[in-house]
């Protein structure tokens, strides 16, 4: 079950960075037996906003990509799998664009990013998967030059600002590591507060499952902190701005980044929910559908 719940996490999250620089589907169907891609990222040619301070994960996000996050170490067969996704969507977009009398261009080659937390060295070698320390640094493992794309093996990246949208990905030790350098990040960074309310959201589904794992307590216990500790910010700056103003924008947040921009309905109740102890609104917001919010606070 835990399983599912991190995927979740891992594609709610990478379309919540990426969303500003392209189009996403997710899943995506392929033809064929039925597969589907985990998520497909169009890039916007137009975007004004630039991927920069996503560091090495802006780098993927220059031609259209598949995304493969895995939770547990990617098996043979699973890059197989995703390989064949590849090949199958290449073919689709070529035959796509001879529809059109065109040719698809090698910038609009389709990429394949398998993020998996750890990959033996055998395994990478088997797929001719390979270092291009000069260019990209360490865990990146590229295919080779006709098959676009890569393993990334999240626990052989560098700690650094640059990997650390990559290795919130991760597990155990380096995915804690990741989520301490994310809360160091400035407030006013353009995606700290939505990946820390995903991050929150994780922990609230972790514990509707009666027997965690320990490698799930103890991210549980990491991650415990982090809301409180955003909501006491934002206390702490109502000081000046207004208290229940600072705490409102939390809450309407949080419920923007679980069901899109409020309507007028969800809208009205903020009042009354910025009455309610941290502790109690917490778990109710992140565990609730729409509708029973709706229900449990009119």
């Amino acid at each position: 079950m835990t399983r599912f719940i991190h995927d979740q996490f891992a594609k709610d999250y990478l379309e919540e960075l990426l969303t500003p620089y392209g189009t996403l589907q997710s899943p995506r169907r392929v033809a064929g037996e039925v597969r589907q891609i985990d998520l497909w990222f169009s890039p916007n040619a137009e975007c004004p906003l630039s991927p920069a301070p996503l560091g090495l994960l802006a780098r993927t996000l220059h031609a259209p990509a598949i995304f493969e996050p895995y939770r547990n170490t990617v098996t043979a067969d699973e890059i197989r799998d995703c390989v064949l996704k590849l090949l199958v969507i290449s073919a689709e977009l070529r035959r796509e664009a001879r529809r059109q009398q065109t040719s698809l261009a090698e910038s609009n080659q389709p990429r394949l990013w398998i993020l998996t937390p750890t990959a033996s060295d055998p395994l990478l070698a088997s797929f001719g998967a390979t270092l291009d320390v000069e260019n990209w640094g360490e865990g990146i493992y590229h295919f080779p030059v006709g098959l676009p794309g890569a393993i990334v093996v999240i626990h052989r990246l560098p700690r650094s600002l640059d990997t650390l949208w990559l290795r919130v990905l991760g597990r155990g030790r380096v995915q804690q590591q990741a989520i301490d350098d994310l809360a160091q990040l400035s407030p006013d960074n353009l995606f700290r507060s939505n990946a820390l309310i995903l991050l929150n959201r994780l922990k609230a589904d972790l514990e509707t499952n009666a027997t965690p794992n320990s490698e799930d307590r103890e991210l549980i216990m990491r991650l415990s902190p982090l809301f409180d500790q955003q909501l006491e910010a934002a206390q702490l700056s109502g000081l000046e701005r207004g208290r229940e103003q600072e705490r409102r924008e939390a809450i309407a947040s949080l419920l923007e980044a679980r069901f899109g921009p409020l309507d007028d309905e969800l809208s009205q109740l903020l009042d009354r929910m910025i009455r309610r102890p941290s502790s109690e609104l917490m778990p109710l917001l992140m565990q609730l559908s729409r509708e029973e919010i709706i229900e449990r606070f009119s």
